[in-house]
């Protein structure tokens, strides 16, 4: 029985310390089975909270998943170290069970020995004293560098309101450019989510806990925002190929590019080169009907939507399906066009200023002539 239970420390040792490197130290986003287990049972006890509620009340809960995940993983790593070296030291210095995580304790979180077998210990005991305080000093020196990247994330997405609506919407942002003559504007978007989609796909994939930081707002979502210019750019090559900008272009290969790098770090399953023939979720008639929208706040199409059906689809089925996916397992904000979710309640769409009523629910009056 002690051999096995030095066994045993050393596998829990060495799983925690795999994890610890895996997700604090290597720069490839590599898989961490604790880690990912923490996420999916966080992510469903926080769930049982809001049942009842549609998806406020997820959004409510899901805020707190971020922070427990953060403390989760500490604690943790924390009490796999404790068991693992509680193991060895049971069966190194053959002290019973009590004595043994006692001194495995006293050593991880340096409060100096509590037994008195100094030359069995002195080795496990510094190793367990070394470890405690270098795992919580790079849990301190990881928060820096998801908060760098989540800052950076959140400012696009909040720039994007004013163009997209909230949540945000791929047709939504091209009405709107159309509506206001701010059409010219759209490369620039174009550039900036480009630039922004690489840096989310090489911070997320590399810190995949980034998953789970919410925005501010509960409408706001960066996938949902990366999935709405998206189309908005598919859209604009699908139905007017010579004015859209070549910016468009390199938007939605840096999209599809950085969801598919955070998929593969999820272990998310995906086909890495789909036909353009392949069926989309997204129907002909939802198309038809955001063409006629765009359509009437004064986009000039060159293709019928019958025309660019087959262009949009062969942009979208990149993407679709990752997307889907990351936007379910996030329970980002159930938008138009960003697939099901796990709880109930239909899709979101975008706010306007039209939609706003006062809060008695009554019309407002209308504006008195002079």
């Amino acid at each position: 029985m002690e051999w096995i239970s030095g066994v045993a420390g050393g596998l829990v040792l060495g799983l925690v310390f795999s994890s610890i490197l895996r997700t604090l130290v290597v720069p490839r986003g590599l898989y961490s089975v604790l880690v990912f287990r923490l996420w999916w049972l966080l992510r469903r006890l926080l769930r049982l909270t809001a049942l009842r509620g549609g998806y406020d009340a997820i959004d409510r809960a899901q805020t707190w998943l971020a922070p427990l995940m953060l403390i989760g993983m500490l604690a943790t790593w924390l009490g796999g170290a404790l068991l693992g070296f509680g193991l060895l030291l049971h069966t190194v210095a053959a002290l019973s069970w009590a004595p043994a995580f006692r001194e495995a304790g006293s050593s991880l979180f340096t409060l100096g020995f509590a037994s008195g077998a100094r030359l069995k210990l002195s080795v496990l005991d510094f190793l367990a004293a070394a470890t405690g305080p270098v795992l919580i000093a790079l849990q301190i020196a990881y928060l820096p560098t998801l908060y760098s990247a989540y800052n950076r994330r959140e400012l696009e997405v909040t720039l994007l309101q004013a163009r997209a609506g909230e949540p945000a919407w791929g047709p939504e942002i091209l009405a709107r450019q159309w509506l206001v003559d701010t059409e010219t504007a759209l490369p620039e978007l174009y550039r900036a989510w480009e630039r922004l989609a690489s840096d989310m796909g090489e911070s997320h994939s590399t810190y995949p806990i980034l998953l789970t930081f919410r925005s501010p707002r509960p409408h706001r979502s960066w996938l949902v925002g990366l999935v709405a210019v998206m189309d908005a750019a598919a859209l604009q090559l699908a139905l007017d190929p010579r004015q859209a900008p070549p910016e468009a272009r390199l938007l939605l290969r840096a999209g599809f590019s950085a969801l598919r790098d955070i998929a593969r770090a999820v272990h998310l399953p995906f086909e890495p080169d789909p036909s353009p023939g392949d069926p989309i979720r997204l129907t002909f008639a939802e198309f038809d009907e955001a063409v006629a929208m765009i359509c009437k706040a004064g986009f000039r199409a060159e293709r019928s939507p019958k025309e660019a059906w087959p262009h949009f689809r062969g942009w979208r089925v990149n993407y679709e399906a990752v997307a889907y996916e990351l936007c379910r397992r996030s329970d980002a904000v159930p938008a138009l066009w960003t697939g099901p979710r796990d709880f109930a309640g239909g899709p979101i769409p975008p706010q306007r200023p039209a939609d706003r009523q006062p809060r008695t629910g009554r019309p407002e009056p209308p504006p008195v002539s002079e």
